[in-house]
């Protein structure tokens, strides 16, 4: 794939799933679940700012910077902490809600993830770095979403798994 449509193919990933983050910040009363859905939608928009100068740049020069892409979602040690706190603090209407914006967003967040994955395999070389490291951090949104739908649904499942309970045996 050429890298112009690679990067107009991207923004349309990354601005879906911005869209969806914003909308679930609208519809969720919790602040704490505000806060998470906020600090996602912060990252999509990032990579958005970040994809649009890519692009503007290939436009104009014909080349792309190498500039590192950053990414604000916390490591694994803090999203276990948040979801820990949100966990007593949601009511079960909004719960409900929690999960349903969860689970679409993390359908998404795979969608995206494979289509970065195809870009590292299709585009230039000399260009799938950028493409590596949006895969990089779209693999941490997955995990982060996973965690926070599995820790929200409290469903005896962790990250896809099912929990081990020792008193069962």
């Amino acid at each position: 794939m050429k890298l112009e449509a690679a990067i107009k193919s991207a923004l349309e990933f990354e601005n879906r799933i911005r869209d969806l983050y914003l909308e679930a910040v609208s519809r969720t009363d919790e602040p704490a679940g505000k806060k998470i859905f906020q600090t996602l939608a912060d990252d999509e928009q990032r990579h958005v700012d970040y994809l649009e100068s890519r692009l503007d740049e290939w436009q104009k020069r014909g080349e792309i910077s190498n500039e590192v892409l950053a990414s604000v979602v916390p490591d694994k040690t803090a999203i276990r902490k948040e979801a820990a706190a949100l966990q007593s603090k949601i009511s079960e209407d909004s719960r409900g809600l929690q999960q349903q914006m969860l689970s679409q967003a993390l359908a998404m967040e795979i969608e995206t993830s494979r289509f970065y994955k195809e870009m590292v395999d299709q585009v230039a070389s000399g260009h799938r770095a950028m493409f590596a490291r949006f895969l990089e951090i779209e693999d941490n949104h997955i995990e982060a979403v996973q965690f926070e739908l599995d820790h929200l649904s409290n469903t005896g499942f962790w990250y896809g798994f099912e929990e081990f309970d020792m008193e069962s045996v």
